[in-house]
């Protein structure tokens, strides 16, 4: 029976995580394969994968499980992975001088978490990413990344058209917090993340906004009269 390596996240303390190393075991290959479907179908979306594409992707990422609370990364340390949620939900946020949260990013199942300018950067983050539930990601290396490039070149694209899309996604939350109201940003949020409000704390969400618990109770309360 064909094995691949599948890392069980073992830190849950903030204080003993850096980017997590995982307790190694293996998973049968058959298995494994099926856990990557997500990922094959996402890096799919801007080019055509074929066979031979599709095994050296299954060569160069890796599968970890991590439990609710568990830290995929921590600030001030090396982003060594570019990370794609398989199943699950991770949580992106800075601390401020007050030891205050500020939530950067939800990372639900199909989406890449990170911090990208610490990962091509090879410096040390500035964000922190935990999980709000036990989740499952796929992770590939910055030297191994390079290896894809150079094994199927057109995947190049794919991670381009990601950092484009980070970068627009970054200024367009800059101006929003500038120029909209609350109760416009709350609708931006619940048009991003249409399948998560149930699933995050609603502090949480109200961090994300920049708004108090209070605030997003009332405007929940007036979404709901009109």
């Amino acid at each position: 029976m064909a094995l691949n390596l599948l890392a069980t996240g073992s830190h849950s303390n903030k204080a003993e995580a850096s980017e997590i190393q995982g307790n190694w075991t293996f998973c049968p290959k058959e298995i494994y394969l099926i856990m990557l479907q997500p990922l094959l179908k996402n890096l799919g979306k801007y080019v055509s994968l074929t066979e031979d594409d599709t095994a050296i992707i299954q060569g160069l990422f890796k599968v970890s499980r991590f439990k609710r609370h568990q830290y995929l990364l921590q600030e001030g340390t090396l982003t060594r992975f570019e990370t794609f949620v398989l199943n699950g939900l991770t949580r992106t946020y800075e601390m401020d001088d007050k030891g205050q949260e500020h939530v950067v990013q939800f990372g639900p199942e199909d989406w890449w978490v990170g911090d990208i300018y610490s990962f091509l950067t090879e410096t040390p983050a500035t964000f922190n990413i935990d999980c709000l539930e036990d989740t499952e990601v796929a992770q590939i290396t910055k030297s191994d990344l390079e290896k894809l490039y150079q094994e199927v070149p057109k995947l190049e694209r794919h991670f381009r058209i990601l950092v484009q899309n980070a970068f627009i996604a970054t200024t367009q939350r800059l101006s929003s917090t500038l120029s909209r109201s609350a109760a416009e940003r709350y609708q931006e949020f619940i048009l991003k993340y249409p399948q998560i409000e149930q699933r995050v704390p609603n502090h949480q969400i109200a961090s994300y906004l920049g708004i108090t618990p209070q605030s997003l109770s009332r405007i929940r309360s007036q979404t709901r009269v009109r």
